[in-house]
């Protein structure tokens, strides 16, 4: 497919489970971009909360957790064999530990503090400063980068993402139900629209991709040709 070779920003946003990540890495791979995920960085944070019992219920420990934000350090290296990234955190390998369950199921209650995404913006900000990046998200879009060149927002029935998110969760040899996939879904949804800070919501200038029944193919060249609007 022909590809433009100016470098710009590309932010896409939307709602849990959708394929965000996914598209945005073979977007990333495509151009010869930078891939970021964002929500990873969250899930990180989420998961150095789980290890050190800030989260009871539903309630996470911002006093303690504001102390120890120092401490956490995040970066992500490319396996160049496996083409995939992997996420670090204090200089251990967290990317399986950050993709299980109880993570996802935290995840929205950690990403909404103010202090934790404010931190997480300014190194998403950094890490993008210089453009030819794709970074996925909740936020990226009307927060992180307002002025980026392409903003897409995707998005897909709920039923059609949990299926995804069950298949994904069986292959990496996790034991849940469809049902718990289903509500933890339903629940980031709500949560992560309601939230008092950087609520997901769809940029004025976005373009929206339902990707419902579009397959990976599909989703790619759609991507691309909106690229090469923006570009020419």
């Amino acid at each position: 497919m022909e590809i433009s070779t100016k470098k710009i920003t590309i932010a896409i946003d939307g709602h849990s489970s959708c394929g965000k990540s996914t598209v945005a890495k073979d977007v990333a791979k495509e151009l010869g971009y930078t891939y970021i995920d964002s929500g990873a960085m969250y899930r990180t944070v989420t998961l150095f909360c789980i290890q050190n019992h800030l989260i009871q219920g539903d309630t996470v420990d911002e006093h303690k957790l504001r102390a120890l934000m120092d401490s956490i350090h995040i970066h992500f290296t490319f396996n160049a064999n496996t083409e995939h990234y992997i996420t670090w955190l204090n200089h251990q390998v967290v990317e399986e530990k950050i993709r299980t369950i109880e993570v996802s199921d935290q995840v929205s209650l950690v990403s909404k503090i103010g202090f934790v995404r404010e931190k997480m913006v300014k190194l998403q900000q950094e890490l993008g400063k210089d453009g030819g990046i794709v970074m996925d998200g909740r936020d990226i879009g009307t927060v992180v980068f307002p002025d980026a060149e392409l903003k897409i927002f995707m998005t897909a029935s709920s039923e059609v993402r949990a299926q995804r998110r069950y298949a994904e969760l069986l292959s990496g040899g996790h034991k849940v139900t469809l049902l718990e996939v289903k509500e933890n879904i339903e629940k980031r949804d709500f949560i992560d629209a309601n939230r008092e800070i950087a609520p997901l919501r769809q940029a004025d200038d976005a373009v929206v991709l339902d990707n419902s029944y579009l397959t990976k193919e599909e989703q790619l060249q759609k991507i691309i040709d909106l690229v090469n609007e923006r570009t020419k």
